[in-house]
């Protein structure tokens, strides 16, 4: 039997009869050493993990946001004149200014609004101008994915944290892309190919929007990138280089 983990010794997270579950390890704080309270419940408006537990406090965001849940944080970029809608074209040009080019950036609108427009709209009938409705964007949560959003567009620290406890390797503090391969693999659901190929989609775009020098990506990068806060200050950056 493998030995304990730090923080495991009170808890059955593992049995070798079941190799998969010593492999995929989930996060836990050690004991006496806890930085961040009740990981396992949903936090409304704020990506909360260990490193940050009161969530993005650049510029003030937490709080600029905190009538927002984190998942319509995430879309608030691409909501440009937050009228609560993101029109294709919002789509495209927010993708552009995070340094898509244009292959990338039009893909990115087809994939977005052709799966993500119709769960998030008032009625029935489907919307000819392939909008999505933010104050619905919790009906665009799909299958195989990590947890971190649940089902009402909260964040969950645990799920986030066990990305990195199950996937990644040293110190948790970053993923490579092959960890994320083996991620997608173990997060997959049977029947699920909207799930796959959204999860797919995701993380290919997050790789190259990071695009990573020592090829992983940081932890905390991807949590601003859960809540957004991370591409608005990657356009700023990219608005001032071209000045």
């Amino acid at each position: 039997m493998a030995p304990a983990r730090a923080g495991e010794e009170s808890l059955e997270v593992a049995i070798p009869e079941v190799s998969v579950t010593e492999q995929r390890r989930p996060f836990i704080q050690k004991e006496g050493g806890e930085k961040l309270s009740h990981t396992g419940t949903a936090r409304a408006n704020k990506a909360a993990t260990v490193e940050a537990p009161n969530g993005t406090q650049q510029g003030d965001w937490a709080r600029k946001h905190k009538d927002q849940t984190v998942l319509q944080q995430h879309c608030a970029f691409f909501d440009t004149d937050s009228d609560g809608i993101i029109w294709p074209m919002d789509t495209y040009h927010g993708f552009h200014r995070l340094g898509y080019n244009f292959f990338l950036s039009f893909l990115a609108m087809l994939v977005v609004h052709s799966n993500f427009s119709y769960p998030t709209l008032p009625g029935f009938l489907p919307d000819p101008f392939w909008r999505v409705h933010i104050a619905r964007i919790h009906k665009d949560k799909h299958g195989s994915d990590s947890g971190a959003y649940d089902n009402e567009g909260r964040f969950v620290p645990q799920k986030f944290e066990d990305i990195f406890a199950k996937y990644a390797s040293g110190d948790k503090q970053g993923i490579t892309i092959g960890e994320i391969w083996l991620y997608m693999k173990g997060q997959r659901v049977i029947m699920d190919p909207i799930g796959w190929g959204g999860a797919f989609f995701e993380w290919i775009a997050t790789w190259l929007l990071l695009w990573p020098e020592d090829g992983r990506m940081k932890k905390e990068d991807i949590r601003r990138i859960y809540d957004g806060s991370l591409f608005f200050e990657i356009a700023a950056r990219r608005s001032k280089q071209k000045q």
